[in-house]
C-alpha cells in the first residue's frame, strides 16, 4: 500500500474527521475508498469504451440484409 501525503484546509479536515467519526470509521479510511472508487470507475469507463468500439464493428459472418429474402421467409 503506497503512503500518500495531501494538503487540506485544517477547518475541513476537522469537519471531515468529525464526519467520518460519525459514520463509524476513520478519514484515512473514508479517502482510501474514494480513491478505490474512483480508480473502479475510470477502470469501468475504460472497459465500456472497449466494449462499445468491439461492439460497434460487428461480424455477420457475411451476412447482410436483404428484405426480398426476408418476406419470403415469412
Amino acid at each position: 500500500m503506497a503512503n500518500l501525503t495531501l494538503s487540506a484546509d485544517d477547518d475541513d479536515t476537522a469537519r471531515a474527521r468529525a464526519a467520518a467519526q460519525a459514520m463509524g470509521t476513520s478519514l484515512n479510511q473514508l479517502v482510501r475508498d474514494y480513491i478505490a472508487q474512483l480508480a473502479g470507475a475510470h477502470q469501468r469507463a475504460i472497459e465500456a469504451d472497449e466494449y462499445l468500439r468491439e461492439a460497434g464493428r460487428g461480424n455477420s459472418g457475411g451476412w447482410a440484409f436483404d428484405r426480398d429474402a426476408l418476406q419470403r421467409n415469412v
